[in-house]
């Protein structure tokens, strides 16, 4: 039986090794998902402008809604902030609900050839950060146009937003692999993704809730990177370097983790599937 190395060191030569092929597979994985429409990847774009607009008229208008940060917000503050919360969310949600199919959706890769499956997790995560990306750049779009200003902080976002791709792709991983051998569990991530979208500080600051609550909800990966995508995005603040290392600190034991139980669990991928 081929052994496959699990270390830390493998995961990232693995990418380096296969990087032409990962943005190949992305690409194609970009294109494919507007083909045959007639505007194409130009989706891309007016969707976050589209779901910016909304949330701008939605919460702003309709539901006269404040963030409570202690000064009078502006119309268009609260669609914004959301906004982040949302971005954050999405580019997690979508690498993680594709993640349990990824070995079985490409069967042939794993009999027909030798073919690098470790890397099917970073081309999910590949396409779901340029969709990210493009909203990202609605984002600051429409801070521009509707605030004339953007916060000079925003060149710390990608920062802040590494931890969020180093715990993303050790779950993926990790689902990837257990979704061979536990077909039910794509069933589970969809709801765990919903249930994350509530306990993340997506419609709320983490400020407004009690100090017992909170303690616990900053548990939850997605609450630093949301909260100081807010600040760096929108509020103009620089991250705290303590969170900062303790969230990459936490990316990285996910990263290994899930690439370790990858490796392991990809021995029995032929006989399954």
């Amino acid at each position: 039986m081929q052994r496959f190395s699990a270390s830390p060191v493998e995961s990232v030569a693995s990418l380096w090794r296969n990087r032409a092929l990962v943005l190949t597979l992305v690409k194609r994985d970009v294109v494919g998902r507007y083909h045959g429409s007639a505007m194409g990847i130009a989706w891309s774009f007016f969707h976050p402008l589209l779901m910016l607009a909304i949330y701008t008229v939605v919460f702003s208008t309709v539901f006269k809604a404040s963030w409570g940060r202690g000064t009078e917000d502006s119309k268009v503050d609260f669609a914004i902030i959301l906004f982040v919360g949302m971005i954050v969310l999405g580019l997690f949600n979508e690498c993680l609900n594709r993640a349990p199919n990824l070995i079985l959706e490409n069967v042939n890769y794993v009999k027909k050839v030798i073919f690098p499956l470790e890397v099917l997790p970073w081309v999910a995560l590949g396409s779901a950060l340029f969709h990210g990306g493009v909203s990202v750049a609605v984002l600051l779009l429409g801070e521009l146009v509707l605030r004339h200003a953007l916060p000079w902080t925003v060149v710390l976002f990608p920062l802040v937003v590494v931890p969020l791709l180093l715990t993303t792709i050790g779950i993926a991983w990790f689902l990837a692999a257990l979704g061979v051998y536990v077909r039910d569990i794509g069933q589970a991530t969809a709801m765990f993704t919903t249930v994350m979208m509530f306990v993340s500080p997506v419609f709320y600051p983490l400020s407004s809730l009690p100090e017992g609550l909170r303690r616990w909800l900053w548990l939850n990966p997605l609450s630093y990177i949301i909260e100081e995508g807010r600040n760096t995005l929108v509020f103009g603040r620089v991250p705290g370097l303590a969170g900062w290392v303790a969230s990459l600190a936490a990316g990285l034991a996910f990263a290994m983790l899930g690439f370790a139980w990858f490796q392991k669990m990809r021995r029995g991928f032929a006989d399954v599937v």
